[in-house]
């Protein structure tokens, strides 16, 4: 236990201990390591550190031999008493009394950097997450324009025709402008909403091309699944461009949704055009799925799987994704 003798002697020794730790403390965060360990410069780094530590605890013996040891030595017990005895070479080649002292100096500063490596990690992690959401809007800003330019051209033609089913393409335009922008600005969405969203794209589609297509979507067993909105709309619109708008016959459109063992897949077919003629993916179908590769290894990094085949009759696309709960 230690005694003090007074007030003065209690701040005394309080001082002595601090502002050695608070010399370290400075030295190491804000000089030494910043300037010589973040470069790289370990040797150099190694000898400032023990130039430091060598000069503070000099400094630190120092005052206690010739200072404390003469003034408050009568509050010391024996075992402090038979080391102030010692002189002051043989107190500086004791390496328990430098161990020890070097630990007191020490703990302050290291407590300090942990704390500030932990403050660095969470900003390292806070920029990452913001650059991430950042991305993640870019890339739905540039998928929304495209999918509204490609079905305002749908409503276009049918005002033309002056057909009597420009009302119910205004209305459900209405449902999928409301939702994109409204209802799907966070990462993940209800999957019955995306559900809703394709169902009406596919009336709108069933509209425009009547009985030149012939459009099957079947979906089941989802409860409270959610999903990355938006996600899915890009593989539809290719399969209308790639399998409806280039054909003479009957093109054939097949879409399936399915919840199966914590898993979403999506699969979609559509024929091939059978006229001579075969329709090449354009910038802005490029771009799409490009955008929603990018979307997947954002949101479900390497938790995906995407299968898009090219086969002699038909196109088609296989879409693993985890099925996350709301």
């Amino acid at each position: 236990m230690v005694f003090f003798k007074d007030y003065k002697h209690l701040v005394e020794s309080t001082l002595t201990l601090m502002v050695p730790q608070i010399i370290l403390a400075y030295v190491l965060l804000d000089l030494l390591i910043p300037r010589l360990l973040n470069k790289k410069k370990y040797i150099l780094f190694t000898l400032g550190t023990l130039i430091v530590f060598t000069a503070i605890f000099i400094g630190y013996v120092a005052l206690r031999k010739y200072y404390f040891d003469v003034v408050y030595i009568e509050t010391y017990n024996e075992i402090a008493i038979s080391h102030a005895k010692l002189s002051l070479g043989r107190q500086l080649l004791d390496p328990s009394y430098f161990f020890s002292k070097t630990v007191k100096f020490l703990t302050p500063a290291a407590l300090l950097f942990t704390y500030r490596l932990y403050k660095n990690q969470q900003d390292i992690l806070q920029l990452r997450e913001q650059k991430r959401l950042a991305e993640l809007s870019a890339l739905k800003n540039q998928l929304n324009p495209h999918f509204l330019f490609n079905t305002l051209n749908n409503l276009y033609a049918l005002a033309l025709e002056r057909s009597d089913k420009t009302p119910e393409v205004i209305e459900r335009l209405s449902e999928i402008l409301d939702y994109m922008l409204y209802r799907c600005k966070d990462n993940y969405v209800s999957l019955e909403k995306e559900i809703a969203l394709i169902e009406n794209y596919l009336a709108l589609e069933k509209i425009r091309y009547g009985k030149r297509v012939l459009i099957t979507f079947e979906s089941s067993n989802h409860t409270n699944e959610k999903i990355a909105p938006l996600i899915l709309l890009t593989f539809i619109e290719n399969a209308f461009k790639h399998g409806v708008s280039q054909e003479l016959d009957v093109a054939k459109i097949h879409i399936s949704l399915e919840t199966n063992d914590n898993t979403i897949t999506f699969l979609i077919t559509n024929t091939k055009p059978s006229s001579t003629v075969r329709h090449t993916m354009g910038r802005n179908e490029t771009m799409g799925l490009e955008n929603v590769t990018k979307q997947l290894n954002l949101l479900y990094d390497k938790a995906y799987s995407l299968d898009i085949s090219d086969l002699p009759d038909m196109y088609k696309v296989q879409l693993n994704i985890p099925a996350y709960d709301l």
